[in-house]
């Protein structure tokens, strides 16, 4: 009878404690759920809030996402559109078009995406005229181990490399993100900034935590039950 206690005893210990900390990293993994929330929100809210001139030294954290506006034409020289092979959900493979912009606002020559063009369309290099634009200052993340080099020969860039991009379309290392155009550019489809590339799974996380320790509950309580049917 008191090795049966003994075990009981521990069983009941290993579970309870086991179950707590599954528990503990579920509230965290919901905490954390809510604080991204709440950074997504104030990404959201950046994105469309209203449009200004572009800054003169823009900075990666402080200056990520801003709008704004640009008045200009875009730049017309040998090569002037570069291509970032890309693909959309229910669209399929295509490009976005990067093309250099120079601001009368500001005298500045910067980057400008244009927007998505289908694989299998022509080639949309840089558009004549005068233009007025709205966009977000982007830094973007595209590269890892596992991205391939760009086929600069084919134009063929797997991803925006701003530093490279500059300097081959002679202009400063900053990328505006196209919201609107006028005129817009009726073949392609401007692809904005939005949260939908920041990852947030703490949902998950926290799913996962509660079912491990309701498994871990549920195990304990089975336990329980062998050690007491064995002595009855």
């Amino acid at each position: 009878m008191t090795h049966s206690r003994f075990a009981i005893f521990s069983v009941l210990s290993f579970g309870v404690a086991g179950a707590a900390i599954l528990i503990a990293l579920g509230v965290w993994q919901t905490q954390r759920l809510s604080w991204k929330q709440g950074v997504l929100a104030d990404i959201e809210a950046r994105i469309v809030a209203e449009a200004v001139t572009l800054p003169d030294a823009p900075d990666a954290i402080r200056d990520r996402y801003l709008p704004v506006m640009l008045e200009g034409r875009f730049i017309r020289e040998a090569e002037d559109t570069l291509r970032v092979l890309v693909s959309r959900k229910g669209v399929g493979a295509g490009y976005r078009l990067i093309s250099g912009f120079e601001d009368d606002l500001t005298g500045r020559r910067i980057l400008v995406d244009r927007g998505f063009l289908p694989v299998a369309d022509e080639m949309r290099y840089a558009p004549e005229g005068r233009f007025a634009l709205t966009g977000n200052l982007h830094w973007p993340d595209d590269r890892n181990s596992s991205t391939p080099d760009n086929d600069r020969a084919a134009n063929i860039w797997f991803a925006r490399d701003l530093a490279d991009m500059a300097a081959v379309l002679g202009t400063d290392p900053y990328l505006v993100v196209l919201r609107d155009g006028t005129p817009p550019e009726a073949d392609l489809t401007p692809m904005p900034v939005d949260t939908s590339a920041i990852p947030n799974d703490h949902l998950q996380y926290a799913v996962t935590w509660f079912s491990l320790a309701a498994v871990w509950l549920g195990m304990t309580a089975y336990l329980l039950w062998r050690i007491r049917h064995r002595t009855l």
